[in-house]
Protein backbone atom coordinates (compact mmCIF):
# COMPACT_ATOMS: atom_id res chain seq x y z
CA UNK A 1 0.00 0.00 0.00
CA UNK A 2 1.58 3.33 -0.95
CA UNK A 3 2.28 6.28 1.56
CA UNK A 4 -0.33 7.99 0.18
CA UNK A 5 -3.07 5.77 0.95
CA UNK A 6 -2.05 4.92 4.30
CA UNK A 7 -2.70 8.36 4.76
CA UNK A 8 -5.98 8.48 3.58
CA UNK A 9 -7.10 5.40 5.36
CA UNK A 10 -5.40 6.95 8.47
CA UNK A 11 -8.37 9.82 7.51
CA UNK A 12 -10.85 8.08 7.23
CA UNK A 13 -10.69 6.00 10.17
CA UNK A 14 -10.01 9.29 12.05
CA UNK A 15 -13.44 10.85 10.59
CA UNK A 16 -15.30 7.42 11.39
CA UNK A 17 -14.15 7.45 14.69
CA UNK A 18 -14.48 11.29 15.18
CA UNK A 19 -18.10 10.94 13.82
CA UNK A 20 -18.75 8.23 15.82
CA UNK A 21 -17.88 10.07 18.55
CA UNK A 22 -19.97 13.20 17.49
CA UNK A 23 -22.84 11.10 17.00
CA UNK A 24 -22.61 9.13 20.24
CA UNK A 25 -22.60 12.50 21.91
CA UNK A 26 -24.95 14.27 19.85
CA UNK A 27 -27.25 11.31 21.49
CA UNK A 28 -26.29 12.02 25.18
CA UNK A 29 -27.25 15.45 24.79
CA UNK A 30 -29.97 15.52 22.57
CA UNK A 31 -31.38 11.60 22.05
CA UNK A 32 -34.78 11.40 23.55
CA UNK A 33 -33.66 9.77 27.02
CA UNK A 34 -36.46 10.76 29.07
CA UNK A 35 -38.83 7.83 27.42
CA UNK A 36 -41.67 7.91 29.81
CA UNK A 37 -45.32 6.92 30.16
CA UNK A 38 -46.87 10.03 31.80
CA UNK A 39 -45.08 13.25 32.31
CA UNK A 40 -43.18 13.35 35.70
CA UNK A 41 -42.57 16.79 37.90
CA UNK A 42 -39.27 17.74 39.74
CA UNK A 43 -40.22 20.07 42.22
CA UNK A 44 -37.40 21.77 43.66
CA UNK A 45 -37.46 24.42 47.23
CA UNK A 46 -35.35 25.97 49.08
CA UNK A 47 -33.65 23.03 51.08
CA UNK A 48 -33.37 20.78 48.01
CA UNK A 49 -29.41 20.73 46.45
CA UNK A 50 -28.58 18.69 43.38
CA UNK A 51 -28.17 15.17 44.90
CA UNK A 52 -31.94 15.88 45.83
CA UNK A 53 -32.93 16.72 42.62
CA UNK A 54 -30.69 13.30 41.02
CA UNK A 55 -32.72 11.24 43.68
CA UNK A 56 -35.51 12.09 42.30
CA UNK A 57 -34.38 11.53 38.39
CA UNK A 58 -32.92 8.10 39.89
CA UNK A 59 -36.49 6.94 39.38
CA UNK A 60 -37.28 7.77 36.31
CA UNK A 61 -33.60 6.96 33.73
CA UNK A 62 -31.59 4.49 33.77
CA UNK A 63 -27.92 4.67 35.89
CA UNK A 64 -25.43 5.61 32.58
CA UNK A 65 -28.26 8.35 31.68
CA UNK A 66 -27.93 9.89 35.27
CA UNK A 67 -24.48 10.27 35.32
CA UNK A 68 -24.61 11.65 32.27
CA UNK A 69 -27.16 14.70 33.61
CA UNK A 70 -24.69 14.82 36.55
CA UNK A 71 -21.72 15.53 33.92
CA UNK A 72 -24.03 18.07 31.43
CA UNK A 73 -25.04 20.07 35.03
CA UNK A 74 -21.54 20.02 36.23
CA UNK A 75 -20.08 21.28 33.44
CA UNK A 76 -22.94 24.08 32.75
CA UNK A 77 -22.35 24.99 36.30
CA UNK A 78 -25.94 24.28 37.19
CA UNK A 79 -25.63 22.67 40.67
CA UNK A 80 -24.49 26.09 41.69
CA UNK A 81 -27.53 27.99 40.64
CA UNK A 82 -30.57 25.73 40.81
CA UNK A 83 -34.02 27.90 40.82
CA UNK A 84 -36.98 26.42 42.79
CA UNK A 85 -40.21 25.48 41.31
CA UNK A 86 -42.23 22.53 39.56
CA UNK A 87 -40.76 21.57 36.62
CA UNK A 88 -41.72 18.63 33.92
CA UNK A 89 -40.31 15.87 32.79
CA UNK A 90 -41.82 15.11 29.10
CA UNK A 91 -41.73 12.16 27.50
CA UNK A 92 -39.28 12.53 24.88
CA UNK A 93 -37.20 14.88 26.61
CA UNK A 94 -33.47 15.24 25.82
CA UNK A 95 -30.73 15.95 28.61
CA UNK A 96 -30.42 19.38 27.28
CA UNK A 97 -33.56 20.40 26.89
CA UNK A 98 -34.24 19.14 30.83
CA UNK A 99 -31.19 21.04 31.59
CA UNK A 100 -32.28 24.08 29.91
CA UNK A 101 -35.91 24.20 31.14
CA UNK A 102 -34.20 23.75 34.84
CA UNK A 103 -31.52 26.32 34.32
CA UNK A 104 -33.91 28.65 32.80
CA UNK A 105 -36.52 28.55 35.59
CA UNK A 106 -39.49 27.34 33.14
CA UNK A 107 -41.63 25.99 35.35
CA UNK A 108 -45.07 24.28 34.81
CA UNK A 109 -47.62 26.13 36.84
CA UNK A 110 -49.69 24.48 39.50
CA UNK A 111 -53.86 24.59 39.42
CA UNK A 112 -54.26 25.61 43.24
CA UNK A 113 -58.13 24.47 44.32
CA UNK A 114 -59.23 25.77 47.67
CA UNK A 115 -62.73 25.28 49.19
CA UNK A 116 -64.85 24.19 52.17
CA UNK A 117 -62.43 26.06 54.39
CA UNK A 118 -64.05 27.60 57.79
CA UNK A 119 -60.80 28.22 59.65
CA UNK A 120 -57.90 30.83 58.66
CA UNK A 121 -55.57 27.07 59.95
CA UNK A 122 -57.84 25.27 56.99
CA UNK A 123 -56.90 28.03 54.45
CA UNK A 124 -53.57 27.87 55.54
CA UNK A 125 -53.25 24.60 55.44
CA UNK A 126 -54.82 24.09 52.16
CA UNK A 127 -52.64 26.71 50.41
CA UNK A 128 -49.31 25.24 52.02
CA UNK A 129 -50.06 21.67 50.64
CA UNK A 130 -50.46 22.41 46.80
CA UNK A 131 -47.36 24.95 47.09
CA UNK A 132 -43.90 25.53 48.29
CA UNK A 133 -44.71 28.25 50.47
CA UNK A 134 -45.16 26.74 54.10
CA UNK A 135 -48.06 26.96 56.19
CA UNK A 136 -46.79 29.43 59.18
CA UNK A 137 -45.61 31.93 56.75
CA UNK A 138 -49.00 32.60 54.95
CA UNK A 139 -51.51 31.78 58.73
CA UNK A 140 -48.99 34.89 60.34
CA UNK A 141 -50.27 37.06 57.65
CA UNK A 142 -53.49 36.23 57.83
CA UNK A 143 -53.19 37.41 61.47
CA UNK A 144 -50.85 40.37 61.11
CA UNK A 145 -53.15 43.09 61.26
CA UNK A 146 -50.87 46.08 59.73
CA UNK A 147 -50.60 43.16 56.98
CA UNK A 148 -54.28 42.82 56.51
CA UNK A 149 -55.27 46.42 56.56
CA UNK A 150 -52.83 47.19 53.99
CA UNK A 151 -54.90 45.09 51.70
CA UNK A 152 -58.34 46.86 52.61
CA UNK A 153 -59.47 43.99 55.22
CA UNK A 154 -59.07 43.30 59.48
CA UNK A 155 -57.72 39.78 60.45
CA UNK A 156 -61.34 39.28 61.26
CA UNK A 157 -61.98 39.62 57.40
CA UNK A 158 -59.07 38.73 55.52
CA UNK A 159 -60.30 35.29 54.64
CA UNK A 160 -63.22 36.51 52.33
CA UNK A 161 -60.30 38.01 49.93
CA UNK A 162 -59.79 34.53 49.24
CA UNK A 163 -62.51 33.50 46.75
CA UNK A 164 -62.53 29.70 46.52
CA UNK A 165 -62.21 28.50 42.83
CA UNK A 166 -59.06 27.25 40.80
CA UNK A 167 -55.95 29.42 39.90
CA UNK A 168 -52.86 28.87 37.90
CA UNK A 169 -50.14 29.82 39.64
CA UNK A 170 -46.33 28.89 40.20
CA UNK A 171 -45.57 25.88 42.59
CA UNK A 172 -42.77 28.57 44.05
CA UNK A 173 -44.60 31.38 44.35
CA UNK A 174 -44.30 33.46 47.78
CA UNK A 175 -46.35 34.45 50.71
CA UNK A 176 -46.49 37.56 49.68
CA UNK A 177 -47.07 36.86 45.99
CA UNK A 178 -49.82 34.80 46.81
CA UNK A 179 -51.68 37.31 48.94
CA UNK A 180 -51.66 40.13 46.08
CA UNK A 181 -52.56 37.36 43.76
CA UNK A 182 -55.10 36.58 45.81
CA UNK A 183 -56.30 40.63 45.65
CA UNK A 184 -56.22 41.26 42.11
CA UNK A 185 -58.33 38.11 41.95
CA UNK A 186 -60.84 39.22 44.70
CA UNK A 187 -60.85 42.87 42.34
CA UNK A 188 -61.68 41.27 39.59
CA UNK A 189 -64.33 38.97 40.98
CA UNK A 190 -66.04 42.09 42.35
CA UNK A 191 -67.36 43.75 39.18
CA UNK A 192 -69.10 47.01 39.29
CA UNK A 193 -72.15 44.72 38.63
CA UNK A 194 -71.62 42.45 41.80
CA UNK A 195 -70.75 46.10 43.42
CA UNK A 196 -73.89 47.80 42.12
CA UNK A 197 -75.98 44.86 43.56
CA UNK A 198 -74.33 45.00 46.93
CA UNK A 199 -74.91 49.02 47.57
CA UNK A 200 -78.70 47.90 46.65
CA UNK A 201 -79.10 46.04 49.26
CA UNK A 202 -77.34 48.04 51.52
CA UNK A 203 -73.85 45.82 52.14
CA UNK A 204 -70.50 46.37 51.38
CA UNK A 205 -68.97 43.35 49.58
CA UNK A 206 -67.41 42.10 52.49
CA UNK A 207 -70.67 42.07 54.41
CA UNK A 208 -71.65 40.45 51.54
CA UNK A 209 -69.18 37.37 51.94
CA UNK A 210 -70.08 37.42 55.89
CA UNK A 211 -73.56 36.84 55.24
CA UNK A 212 -73.26 34.10 52.72
CA UNK A 213 -70.75 32.40 55.20
CA UNK A 214 -73.79 32.29 57.30
CA UNK A 215 -76.28 31.43 54.66
CA UNK A 216 -73.55 28.19 53.95
CA UNK A 217 -73.14 27.13 57.11
CA UNK A 218 -76.99 27.34 57.29
CA UNK A 219 -78.28 25.08 55.31
CA UNK A 220 -76.67 21.97 53.13
CA UNK A 221 -79.87 22.50 50.49
CA UNK A 222 -77.90 25.03 47.81
CA UNK A 223 -81.04 25.82 46.12
CA UNK A 224 -82.13 27.21 49.77
CA UNK A 225 -79.02 29.77 49.49
CA UNK A 226 -81.43 32.61 48.14
CA UNK A 227 -84.73 32.17 50.12
CA UNK A 228 -82.35 32.32 53.51
CA UNK A 229 -80.52 35.04 52.06
CA UNK A 230 -83.24 36.54 51.80
CA UNK A 231 -84.20 35.81 55.14
CA UNK A 232 -81.12 37.23 56.73
CA UNK A 233 -81.72 40.67 54.84
CA UNK A 234 -85.43 40.98 55.91
CA UNK A 235 -84.05 40.93 59.92
CA UNK A 236 -81.59 43.17 58.91
CA UNK A 237 -83.34 45.70 57.23
CA UNK A 238 -86.09 45.13 60.18
CA UNK A 239 -82.95 45.39 62.97
CA UNK A 240 -83.71 42.40 63.92
CA UNK A 241 -81.26 40.00 65.31
CA UNK A 242 -80.27 37.10 62.89
CA UNK A 243 -80.32 34.61 65.72
CA UNK A 244 -78.73 32.46 63.56
CA UNK A 245 -77.14 29.16 64.66
CA UNK A 246 -73.71 29.13 63.04
CA UNK A 247 -72.90 32.02 64.40
CA UNK A 248 -73.49 30.47 67.86
CA UNK A 249 -71.47 27.48 66.99
CA UNK A 250 -68.57 29.49 65.96
CA UNK A 251 -68.52 31.62 68.78
CA UNK A 252 -68.37 28.34 70.42
CA UNK A 253 -66.19 26.89 68.41
CA UNK A 254 -67.77 23.78 68.19
CA UNK A 255 -69.74 23.12 64.58
CA UNK A 256 -70.52 19.38 65.65
CA UNK A 257 -73.63 21.09 67.67
CA UNK A 258 -76.67 19.30 66.51
CA UNK A 259 -78.75 21.24 69.27
CA UNK A 260 -78.09 24.74 70.22
CA UNK A 261 -79.02 25.29 74.00
CA UNK A 262 -79.76 28.30 76.33
CA UNK A 263 -76.36 27.87 78.11
CA UNK A 264 -74.47 28.70 74.13
CA UNK A 265 -76.77 31.58 73.85
CA UNK A 266 -75.43 33.40 76.37
CA UNK A 267 -71.80 33.00 75.11
CA UNK A 268 -70.32 36.80 75.04
CA UNK A 269 -68.96 36.71 71.75
CA UNK A 270 -69.91 39.33 68.74
CA UNK A 271 -70.32 36.61 66.82
CA UNK A 272 -73.17 35.75 69.07
CA UNK A 273 -75.94 36.98 66.84
CA UNK A 274 -78.41 35.85 69.45
CA UNK A 275 -76.88 38.45 71.89
CA UNK A 276 -75.63 41.18 69.14
CA UNK A 277 -77.70 42.95 66.70
CA UNK A 278 -76.54 43.08 62.68
CA UNK A 279 -73.51 40.68 60.89
CA UNK A 280 -70.55 39.36 63.26
CA UNK A 281 -67.29 40.51 62.90
CA UNK A 282 -66.37 38.24 59.99
CA UNK A 283 -67.30 35.49 58.07
CA UNK A 284 -67.78 31.89 60.00
CA UNK A 285 -66.20 30.42 56.47
CA UNK A 286 -64.71 31.29 53.05
CA UNK A 287 -67.87 31.54 51.73
CA UNK A 288 -68.30 30.12 47.61
CA UNK A 289 -69.25 32.14 44.71
CA UNK A 290 -72.69 30.48 44.68
CA UNK A 291 -73.38 31.64 48.24
CA UNK A 292 -72.02 35.04 47.76
CA UNK A 293 -74.25 35.44 44.72
CA UNK A 294 -77.44 33.84 46.65
CA UNK A 295 -77.07 36.85 48.91
CA UNK A 296 -76.72 39.36 45.46
CA UNK A 297 -79.34 37.39 44.07
CA UNK A 298 -81.56 36.67 46.90
CA UNK A 299 -85.22 35.79 46.92
CA UNK A 300 -87.03 38.36 47.72
CA UNK A 301 -90.30 37.52 50.43
CA UNK A 302 -91.50 38.02 53.69
CA UNK A 303 -89.81 35.34 56.00
CA UNK A 304 -88.42 36.11 58.74
CA UNK A 305 -88.10 33.11 60.88
CA UNK A 306 -86.53 29.66 59.39
CA UNK A 307 -86.34 25.88 61.16
CA UNK A 308 -84.28 22.71 60.66
CA UNK A 309 -87.00 20.73 59.01
CA UNK A 310 -87.75 17.74 61.80
CA UNK A 311 -86.90 14.86 59.57
CA UNK A 312 -83.18 15.82 59.53
CA UNK A 313 -83.23 16.21 55.90
CA UNK A 314 -81.03 19.15 56.00
CA UNK A 315 -83.66 21.32 54.48
CA UNK A 316 -85.78 24.01 56.51
CA UNK A 317 -89.28 25.42 57.05
CA UNK A 318 -89.62 28.44 56.69
CA UNK A 319 -92.48 31.34 58.22
CA UNK A 320 -93.31 34.75 58.45
CA UNK A 321 -94.90 34.98 61.77
CA UNK A 322 -93.24 33.84 65.44
CA UNK A 323 -96.82 31.89 66.08
CA UNK A 324 -95.88 29.35 62.65
CA UNK A 325 -92.36 29.73 64.03
CA UNK A 326 -92.91 28.17 66.81
CA UNK A 327 -95.48 25.13 65.76
CA UNK A 328 -92.15 24.46 63.48
CA UNK A 329 -89.54 24.68 66.02
CA UNK A 330 -91.95 22.37 68.32
CA UNK A 331 -92.08 19.83 65.92
CA UNK A 332 -88.27 19.76 65.12
CA UNK A 333 -87.77 19.44 68.97
CA UNK A 334 -89.43 16.40 69.56
CA UNK A 335 -88.12 14.69 66.97
CA UNK A 336 -84.86 15.52 68.63
CA UNK A 337 -85.79 14.37 71.54
CA UNK A 338 -87.48 11.40 70.38
CA UNK A 339 -83.76 10.61 68.60
CA UNK A 340 -82.43 11.18 71.85
CA UNK A 341 -79.77 14.29 70.91
CA UNK A 342 -78.89 16.56 73.60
Amino acid sequence: MSKRNVIILVFSLLFIIGAGSAYYIYTILYGQTYKLKETVYLYIDESKNFDGLCDQLSGIVPKKDLKHFRLLADYLEYPDNMKTGKYAVINGMSQMQLINTLRRGQQTSVRLTFNNIRLKKDLAERLAEQLMVNEQSILSRLNDSVYCDSLGFSTETINVMFIPNTYEVYWNISADGLFQRMKREYDNFWTEKRRNKAKEIGLTPVEVSILASIVEEETAARDEYPIVAGLYLNRLNRNIPLQADPTVKFAVGDFSLQRILYVHLEVDSPYNTYKHTGLPPGPLRTPSIRSIDAVLNHTVHKYLYMCAKEDFSGRHNFAITLAEHNRNAERYRAELNRRQIR
